[in-house]
């Protein structure tokens, strides 16, 4: 069966932006431990946190941390999310589950043409098929699985520090990145948003964070690249 995207920020360190400012503050005065939050204003945690995301000094983001629960990515997102190695990762298992009714993920360049999406959902059919009878006939779920598509729908636990979002967020927003990922790499963002608003404002691709494309020659071509100059 066909499913969609589902993102949701399961948990998230208590008061993030103020566990992040404490730690910038601890860095840059001789205030004790017992008073790094207390005498400290919700606004002047947002100004710290401005000061040192813009100076680029981001390993005190490093102390909040935020987890998430997703589900209806393919196989082929999961494969690029667990590239990025800042990160801590429970994926529901292919040995352990048995996928003879798997749900599939569809592209919107395929569902889009009424051929293709025939010869793809029966693709999907042999496939779940071909498992079925593999497993009926005694093959184990870590054998079986060989046939299954990169399409197969895959649950996964995110845990991810807020310096490690900032760069995922850099790279798969981006217009560059797969649709998948980056619709995926959006909903994380919303979910960031709502909790740490100061943090997150600054999430994005390089064009929108840094004024410049990091693509070179790959660029979508909206912005200038940044082999040439600085974005107008």
């Amino acid at each position: 069966m066909e499913t969609r995207l589902n993102v949701v920020l399961l948990a998230h360190t208590p008061d993030p932006e103020l566990s992040c400012a404490a730690a910038a503050r601890q860095c840059y005065s001789a205030v004790g431990v017992d008073d790094l939050k207390k005498k400290m204003s919700e606004q002047q945690a947002k100004d710290l946190l401005d000061q040192v995301i813009k100076s680029g000094h981001t390993s005190t983001l490093e102390h909040a941390s935020f987890t998430f629960g997703i589900e209806g990515i393919s196989r082929a997102c999961s494969h690029q999310l667990v590239r990025h190695r800042i990160a801590s990762y429970s994926q529901q298992s292919q040995r352990y589950v048995n996928a003879k009714d798997f749900n599939y993920i569809l592209p919107p360049s395929v569902s889009s043409n009424p051929e293709l999406k025939k010869k793809f959902e029966d693709f999907v059919q042999t496939a779940a098929g071909v498992y079925s009878e593999l497993s009926n006939a005694g093959v184990s779920n870590e054998d079986a699985r060989f046939v299954l598509p990169n399409a197969c729908e895959t649950k996964v636990v995110v845990t991810m520090n807020a310096r490690a979002l900032l760069n995922f967020f850099k790279e798969r927003t981006c217009v560059r990145a797969q649709w998948e990922i980056r619709a995926m790499a959006n909903r994380m963002l919303e979910e960031c948003m709502r909790v740490a608003p100061t943090i997150f404002k600054y999430a994005g691709p390089s064009c929108v964070t840094d004024k410049v494309c990091r693509q070179g020659k790959r660029s979508c071509g909206k912005w200038k690249s940044i082999e040439g100059a600085r974005l107008e």
